[in-house]
């Protein structure tokens, strides 16, 4: 888990140098030449949060730029709205100016549906416009994120880089039907997810495979075992949210308002399982959807 003092003391020492690297990447030689500050207010940790709204307050003040308080979690799926890469066959759409904002360039347009997927949430929610969001389904216990995240410890894999690209990459060495595991909320038909049964089973299957190859600890487990019973976890953590957007989906398609557009979005998005199995369930609608990674 998180230490927060840990935590906060990290963001103290990298704060600046994130900004410098944030303004060089734009081209930028100081934050005199943005047009505002924008940071994340929450939801979060609260410790770490207050080192950025405190940097950006400063730099607001120094420079006399607006300070745009930013939602982490409405951040996140507006990102999918961003045009990606200069590949003309994107298709995107122009948003006119103004008194307020610029012309701008947009991939996908309100509404369209939304998964969330990250270390600490997990939603489903319909996008009407910014600051208009109806939530269709949402964790009753654990994030996908966080399961990711757990197994991956329990499996004594490197986190450095985070608990989910670990899992996935021994994953691929491993047979996803290898371990039987249960796919959660089967007799409940909403949209709501839930991980921590997963997560519980998990445990249970490396700790009885563990005894019965004479491991001395689940961090004993061969390779194989180990990769096994990560691609295994995988399969059935994306099969849950299989089900449950599918549905999700049905349930949108019979309102009949148009949407016929998935941005997938969060830390999670980045796994290369989960977006080709979402793309072809997308694909295979009968009336197809359009899937936008961030």
């Amino acid at each position: 888990g998180i230490v927060p003092g840990l935590a906060e003391n990290a963001h103290e020492e990298k704060i600046d140098e994130v900004i410098a690297d944030a303004l060089s990447k734009a081209g930028m030689k100081s934050a005199d030449e943005v047009d505002a500050i924008g940071v994340t207010v929450g939801p979060g940790l609260e410790i770490c949060l207050r080192v950025g709204c405190i940097r950006a307050r400063d730099l607001a003040m120094e420079y006399n730029k607006p300070f745009v308080g930013v939602h982490h979690l409405e951040a996140h799926i507006l990102m999918a709205r961003l045009p990606v890469g200069d590949d003309p066959s994107n298709e995107e759409f122009i948003v006119p100016a103004t008194d307020k904002t610029h012309e701008s360039n947009r991939a996908v347009a309100f509404p369209f549906l939304a998964l969330l997927v990250s270390g600490g949430h997990c939603q489903l929610l319909k996008c009407i416009g910014i600051g208009q969001y109806s939530i269709i389904g949402g964790t009753i216990d654990d994030s996908l994120g966080e399961a990711f995240d757990k197994t991956a410890r329990l499996l004594g894999l490197p986190v450095g880089g985070g608990g989910g690209p670990a899992v996935e990459a021994m994953a691929r060495e491993g047979n996803p039907k290898a371990v039987q595991l249960p796919i959660p909320l089967q007799k409940r038909r909403d949209c709501d997810f839930s991980y921590a049964g997963l997560k519980t089973a998990v445990r249970s299957v490396a700790e009885k495979m563990a005894e019965e190859r004479g491991a001395d600890t689940i961090d004993d487990l061969s390779r194989e075992d180990k990769a096994n019973i990560a691609a295994s976890f995988q399969n059935v953590a994306i099969r849950h949210i299989e089900q449950r957007l599918d549905r999700a989906m049905s349930m949108v398609e019979s309102e009949d308002d148009g949407i016929r557009s998935l941005a997938v979005v969060g830390g999670v998005a980045a796994n290369a399982e989960l977006r080709t199995r979402l793309e072809a369930l997308c694909a295979k609608r009968e009336d197809p959807w359009n899937m936008f990674v961030p």
